[in-house]
């Protein structure tokens, strides 16, 4: 401790008890300054604003306890430490009630103890004096913290409103079929993302993406995701081809994960797309990687379809495969699953989990909001992760 930089105010009647004091605490290093009397300390203490005051409780012109209270009047951060006689002891006590730092005893007989009272009365004053700039840090900080928070949830709420507006008519009817879909996120803006369409009064496109990760990114790559395929189907006319299905899926595939990789924002996808052809009751579809697969529910019974592939977004020159399946001339239901539908399931094991999910498929005959009830989604405060559902309804 540098003892130079503190002013020290000692303030007693007694000169050669003021003298000592004085001539103590300089050769220790401190800058000090003295007064014969509590009026005299007093218009000092104004004028210096020193780092510490010690003053005798019992001085003829104004009672020590007047003096303590008058300097803490003015400036209540600066320590204080009373000196007394043996036999006033009561004032000692009533002294460190109203904020004296410490008190000796006259006579001082070892003046190291007067130079210990001092440093740690000032350690004791800096450590509140750091504690108060701290807390006025932390409450401009916070305040700061407070201020991102709403801009962010601003932003967040913002990028929501924009993806449900994007998010395709629920429930869509055409053709004795019905699509309708859920999406809840876990936070304000979900990394899944589902998109169907009735093209050339024949075929129905549709698809289920889940882009890895939480927050801003994911639900970017959710909004890019849906008009890059928007202007592959509607400006390049893929998938409208009946003699072509397996090989505009595989095209529509390599050409998003393609531009995914060059973006190179570190995200990726699992995605299962497919085409129903109306008029031949045929269904071609991919899984890139995701699951749980699709789900087949016809005549009460559900099971789920094959499918395997790499996701989308991490391999370059990666390959899928199509695969067809005849799907029932009769009612039938085609449901499609984020994997944040399976964290809802309480079974521990993978297989356990997707056997449930059937039964819930089948409990709920294939509505999007009975499967939504039946795993209670709503009444969970905290989702670990996005649940989305698509439901595609064949009824005759």
């Amino acid at each position: 401790m540098d003892n130079s930089q503190y002013k020290l105010l000692v303030i007693d009647d007694e000169l050669g008890v003021r003298q000592s004091l004085t001539a103590y605490l300089e050769d220790s290093g401190f800058t000090v300054y003295d007064a014969p009397d509590a009026s005299t300390g007093l218009a000092l203490f104004n004028e210096l604003l020193p780092d510490l005051v010690i003053t005798d409780l019992s001085m003829p012109d104004t009672n020590g306890l007047t003096l303590l209270q008058q300097i803490h009047d003015v400036l209540p951060s600066t320590p204080v430490i009373v000196i007394s006689g043996a036999g006033v002891m009561g004032d000692v006590v009533q002294a460190l009630r109203l904020g004296a730092a410490d008190y000796l005893i006259k006579p001082i007989v070892d003046m190291e103890v007067l130079v210990m009272a001092v440093y740690k009365s000032l350690e004791r004053c800096q450590l509140l004096v750091d504690n108060e700039r701290y807390r006025l840090e932390s409450e401009k900080a916070n305040i700061e913290l407070k201020r991102h928070i709403a801009a962010l949830e601003q932003d967040q709420r913002a990028g929501n409103f924009v993806q449900q507006s994007m998010s395709p008519v629920s429930p869509f009817t055409a053709d004795q079929y019905i699509c309708e879909h859920s999406i809840i996120p876990s936070l304000y803006l979900s990394g899944d993302c589902i998109d169907y369409a009735y093209i050339t009064q024949r075929y129905y496109a549709f698809y289920l993406a889940d882009v890895s990760g939480h927050g801003s990114a994911p639900a970017f790559v959710t909004i890019w995701l849906r008009n890059v395929v928007a202007q592959l189907v509607r400006l390049k006319k893929m998938l409208v081809d009946f003699e072509n299905q397996e090989s505009a899926l595989l095209s529509l595939l390599e050409l998003i994960n393609v531009q995914l990789i060059e973006m190179g924002i570190n995200n990726h996808l699992t995605l299962t797309i497919g085409v129903i052809d109306t008029e031949t009751n045929k269904l071609y579809y991919v899984v890139a990687g995701h699951l749980p697969l699709p789900v087949l529910l016809t005549n009460g019974k559900a099971r789920f379809l094959e499918g395997s592939g790499k996701p989308i977004g991490l391999f370059e020159g990666a390959k899928w495969e199509v695969t067809q399946l005849d799907l029932p001339y009769g009612d039938f239901s085609l449901l499609l699953f984020s994997d944040g539908i399976l964290e809802l399931i309480e079974e521990k094991e993978l297989i356990a989990k997707e056997e449930l999910l059937l039964r819930v498929v089948e409990e709920s005959q294939g509505h999007v909001d009975s499967i939504i009830d039946i795993v209670e989604v709503k009444n969970i405060e905290e989702l670990p992760d996005d649940v989305a559902v698509l439901s595609i309804r064949k009824v005759v």
